[in-house]
């Protein structure tokens, strides 16, 4: 889950909120002000407009990384939770022999 920082237009204050939510049509109150913020691509507001750039990216980077780990191979043993604290790795057998 990635977060996005944005800036109020009205007191500057700066806060997060989570990437996925801030889309086309998504409005949030600043929680110092309470002024209502909307996000949308045409915004003729710079804070709103990096915001909405930065959620972009972010949603990216989220995708590829979430692909990249679906495609790599997981690696698992056939071990109930109960029997791995209980595994001894073979080169401790044979120091101990």
């Amino acid at each position: 889950m990635s977060f996005v920082q944005i800036q109020c237009t009205r007191c500057k204050t700066v806060f997060r909120d989570r990437a996925g939510r801030l889309q086309d049509g998504y409005s949030r109150q600043c929680p110092s002000c309470e002024v209502v913020l909307f996000f949308a691509e045409d915004s003729p507001n710079p804070q709103v407009k990096q915001a909405m750039k930065r959620a972009r990216k972010a949603r990216k980077e989220q995708r590829e990384a979430e692909m990249a780990r679906m495609s790599a191979p997981q690696v698992r043993g056939n071990f109930s939770r109960a029997h791995t604290g209980r595994i001894q790795l073979s080169s401790e057998d044979d120091e101990e022999a």
